[in-house]
């Protein structure tokens, strides 16, 4: 299928946010895909994607978090991100500011809409589905975030989550308090552990610092990605 690609500014976080907005080519409204990127920022590697998910038949917008830089630095990310992570309403604003703009496009329909995120962006796609917003599914990679008591009741969509088994940012102590979370709301919630991985393993390498625990694994980057269009092609199917 033909995509045809855009960058889209908007407001958001006091930032001046530069999203990349991918589109299949058809005249018809399609299911939509929100797409967060790792705290380091918005990259090609998101940008792949959308453009993945638009062959596929789905618009999809690949959000900023930094008004369009990419940190990276390990300090500078953290700085920015940690405090970010520690504020769900912020968090929401990020994410409620990109998925306006994917529901203004045309093409969108509001009524078919998931969230697919990784680290902090994958920690919004969460928090979007606790805000109550209606999702048809959330994906996330590396971001077994937990939310304010009770607001996971508010999740109306399958939650599908993956983490590397050597992940130290997301230790086994974090995945049951993640499960918990999940399992005492009633969500429909899957949990997917890829051995040997570490944080981050779904990311190619990028011109960065080499952070201790976080590292790349091809293998298990591609198993990620195919079980995230798996959960895409139950929950969102694109029409025929």
């Amino acid at each position: 299928m033909t995509v045809t690609s855009r960058t889209i500014e908007y407001p958001a976080d006091g930032l001046t946010m530069i999203g990349y907005l991918a589109l299949p080519a058809s005249a018809e409204r399609r299911p939509a895909v929100l797409i967060g990127p790792e705290g380091m920022g918005l990259s090609d590697v998101e940008r792949r994607r959308a453009d993945a998910l638009a062959e596929l038949g789905y618009v999809a917008l690949a959000f900023d978090l930094h008004g369009g830089r990419y940190l990276s630095s390990p300090g500078e990310m953290l700085d920015r991100c940690m405090p970010l992570l520690a504020d769900s309403d912020r968090m929401r604003g990020i994410g409620r500011a990109a998925l306006n703009v994917l529901l203004a496009e045309p093409q969108t329909d509001p009524d078919r809409v998931a969230a697919v995120g990784y680290g902090t962006g994958g920690a919004i796609a969460l928090e979007l589905g606790r805000d109550g917003v209606d999702l048809c599914a959330i994906g996330t990679v590396n971001a077994l975030t937990t939310g304010r008591p009770g607001e996971a009741t508010r999740i109306r969509c399958p939650v599908w989550a993956g983490v590397g088994s050597e992940d130290p940012i997301m230790p086994p102590a974090q995945r049951e308090a993640f499960t918990a979370e999940m399992q005492a709301a009633g969500v429909d919630w899957r949990l997917v552990v890829y051995g040997g991985a570490l944080h981050a393993f779904h990311h190619s390498p990028v011109d960065h610092a080499v952070v201790p625990g976080v590292g790349y694994h091809q293998r298990h980057a591609q198993r990620a990605w195919r079980d995230i269009v798996g959960l895409l092609s139950e929950c969102l199917p694109v029409p025929e």
